[in-house]
């Protein structure tokens, strides 16, 4: 299916002119003041995992590949794979580490994420885009740091680190972006 190069987003499958599989990682259209405005998209080959990069005018158009996309529950992980389960016919799909990429530490027991299929394989993952984690370990803020403007670093309880508001102390429940990693605000719950 043909579409326009600025369509493309993170997690489509395209099909290059080598006849060859790709899954889109970044897709970022440029428009310059003079000149004509540019897509570029970094991709990842599904064969054997080689990275490139194209940019296409954002008006041309791309081979978009078919693939179905299916809600999988999330159940665990066994060395490089994580399994995932159909909540609507209880299949059970292995997906590898490759396929999940860094984003695998928001994996949550449960979790629902979106599985790109092609032939039967899984070629893509799609994360809820917000997750909620336990603050573990922050600095203490500086006295005379005003809150509209200064964030400090802090743990999660998934081992990553990010910056929150001073007021955030460890224990505290707050709401991650999953695509970059950042705070978005204390948890409601």
């Amino acid at each position: 299916m043909k579409v326009i190069a600025s369509s493309i987003r993170k997690g489509n499958i395209i099909e290059r002119e080598d006849g060859q599989l790709y899954v889109v990682l970044t897709a970022e259209s440029f428009h310059p003041g003079k000149g004509t405005p540019t897509t570029q998209i970094d991709m990842r080959r599904l064969s054997d995992g080689v990275k490139t990069t194209d940019r296409y005018k954002t008006t041309e158009q791309v081979e978009r590949a078919f693939v179905e996309d299916h809600d999988y529950n999330y159940l665990f992980q066994d060395g490089e794979h994580y399994t995932f389960m159909n909540a609507d016919t209880y299949d059970q799909v292995s997906v590898s580490a490759d396929v999940i990429g860094e984003q695998a530490a928001y994996l949550q027991e449960g979790m629902t994420c979106i599985l790109s299929m092609f032939n039967g394989i899984p070629v893509a993952i799609q994360f809820p885009p917000r997750v909620t984690l336990e603050i573990v370990e922050t600095e203490p803020a500086m006295k005379g740091q005003t809150a509209s403007s200064s964030y400090k670093p802090a743990k999660l309880s998934n081992g990553l680190r990010t910056m929150v508001p001073p007021h955030i102390q460890p224990g505290t429940r707050v709401v991650i972006q999953t695509e970059d990693g950042s705070y978005v605000e204390r948890a409601k719950d």
